[in-house]
């Protein structure tokens, strides 16, 4: 019974990179299956991670003036129904509720697959002048879509997230509101992920239900895929015809607003995994890691209190300057087995103490992102760590943004697109004509999508199309993705 709580060999990334993801998010306890079909409960370790985005994205939204509200669960059926395209686009992962108790319900209730049915009935009723404009509203909530497939943290059948819903006076108000959104996400991910990204908009065909236009940012997993990480709707004023959103302008007269919409997921989770994870297990940026900093103590002999003393000593004083730091102090693992644990569950920092380090009065640190070790004396440790931890964050995001570069090809044709999507994978960075059906005989043929249209200042602002050779515009990203 006792070997079952012992660290297990994990398969490794390059072997079955999904036996790999799975293995890892069991071992580390960052969440289980559910007993229902594509669900999953997200554990303490894992929920912490949340936690983190949670705090550190709410910061920066409440920074550009938004504010959160909350919106119900079920929305009558009648209300999805008003915007068709977006019916359209939600209705195969809807669940209804029909019963209330014993009752058979008048009209059915669908279990949100998003808000903007709701929470447009309800900008109906407070939006009526201009001086009620913008309408800056964000809320964290649960979502229910009746996925066929599943994946812990990437696509489950009710997931954790953060939408926001906003109303504007004019068109390039709105646009302008996007576009911010989607800067926020790239700077969020990036910063405070160490995830690069890529930002663009979304082609007509992979837009989101419902919207003028979509933007998106895209991350590179380290198998080769792309996981949309973010995204930011125009929806021009498709849903306020619908719900009859219309406000009195300065000139007195009734003018319908123009809205947008957005948000992340816990697949923010997931993509953190796929990134950064090694071999041995997560590796997780301090800035969202649950624990920053673990203290294993060597204990030998008449070392051991002095040891132990110490190691809660330096762990008290790491939380004076709000280090996230633990100190283990079970007596039943030996240290070589919490290394190995604690490696597993991607804590950035390890300091180890022992007998040899009390006698030089130091420390060892060893990083999780590179395995360095460093010996530091003890009169000076609280002071190297904060720098240490931030370095790391670099560290982690340089080596995932060495891995896009080198996994982003430039191609000009389409056998040497196949390839690629064959053998190697990754981001393919080309021309496209503008036409749906070369995008879609693409998909058809390959499995990769156009995952944005690139935004960036190019060199080169046209070429030809990938597909059928005509001329190009559109400098676009295809990749297989999640």
């Amino acid at each position: 019974m006792m070997e079952e709580r012992y660290v297990k060999e994990i398969t490794p990334k390059s072997q079955d990179f999904s036996r790999w993801y799975i293995e890892v998010i069991r071992k580390a306890e960052l969440v289980d299956y559910a007993p229902m079909k594509g669900m999953m409960v997200i554990r303490p370790y894992g929920y912490a991670i949340w936690e983190k985005i949670k705090e550190l994205l709410d910061r920066r939204l409440k920074e550009t003036g938004h504010v959160n509200a909350y919106f119900p669960l079920f929305i009558p059926e009648s209300f999805l129904k008003k915007e068709a395209e977006h019916v359209k686009g939600f209705a195969p992962q809807v669940a209804w509720v029909t019963h209330g108790g014993d009752e058979e319900l008048e009209e059915r209730l669908a279990v949100r697959p998003t808000s903007e049915a709701i929470i447009c009935s309800m900008y109906a009723k407070w939006i009526k002048s201009w001086r009620d404009l913008p309408v800056l509203i964000n809320q964290w909530a649960n979502i229910v879509r009746w996925e066929k497939v599943t994946r812990p943290f990437l696509r489950t059948t009710e997931f954790l997230w953060q939408e926001g819903h906003t109303a504007h006076a004019t068109e390039e108000e709105a646009e302008e509101e996007t576009l911010r959104i989607l800067s926020i996400y790239k700077d969020f991910v990036e910063n405070d992920l160490a995830i690069p990204v890529i930002a663009g908009k979304k082609t007509e065909r992979e837009k989101f239900a419902g919207a003028l236009r979509t933007y998106s940012i895209e991350a590179l997993m380290a198998d080769g895929r792309a996981l949309q990480a973010g995204t930011s709707h125009n929806l021009g004023q498709h849903f306020s015809r619908a719900f009859n959103i219309r406000y009195e302008d300065k000139n007195q007269n009734l003018q319908y607003v123009w809205q947008t919409s957005w948000g992340v997921s816990t697949r923010l989770i997931g993509a953190v995994i796929m990134v950064h994870g090694d071999d041995s297990g997560l590796r997780f940026p301090p800035r969202i890691a649950p624990i920053q900093v673990v203290i294993v103590p060597i204990p030998a002999n008449e070392w051991k209190e002095k040891i132990y003393k110490k190691g809660e000593h330096i762990e008290k004083e790491l939380k004076k300057i709000s280090v996230r730091a633990h100190f283990d102090s079970r007596e039943e693992y030996t240290p070589g087995w919490k290394y190995s644990d604690w490696e597993m569950r991607g804590v950035p920092l390890r300091i180890e103490i022992g007998p040899k380090d009390m006698e030089k009065k130091q420390v060892v640190l060893v990083r999780r992102d590179n395995r360095e070790k460093i010996p530091v004396s003890q009169d000076v440790l609280i002071e190297k760590i904060s720098p240490l931890l931030e370095e790391i964050q670099k560290s982690l995001y340089n080596q995932a943004l060495n891995f896009l570069k080198e996994n982003t090809h430039n191609v000009n044709n389409y056998e040497e697109f196949k390839e690629i999507i064959e053998n190697k994978r990754g981001f393919i960075k080309t021309f496209w004509c503008g036409n749906q059906d070369c995008e879609d005989k693409i998909k058809d043929e390959t499995g990769a999508s156009i995952r944005v249209i690139s935004m960036e200042k190019e060199e080169k602002s046209e070429g030809n199309c990938v597909y059928c050779g005509k001329k190009a515009e559109n400098l676009v990203y295809f990749a297989k993705a999640y």
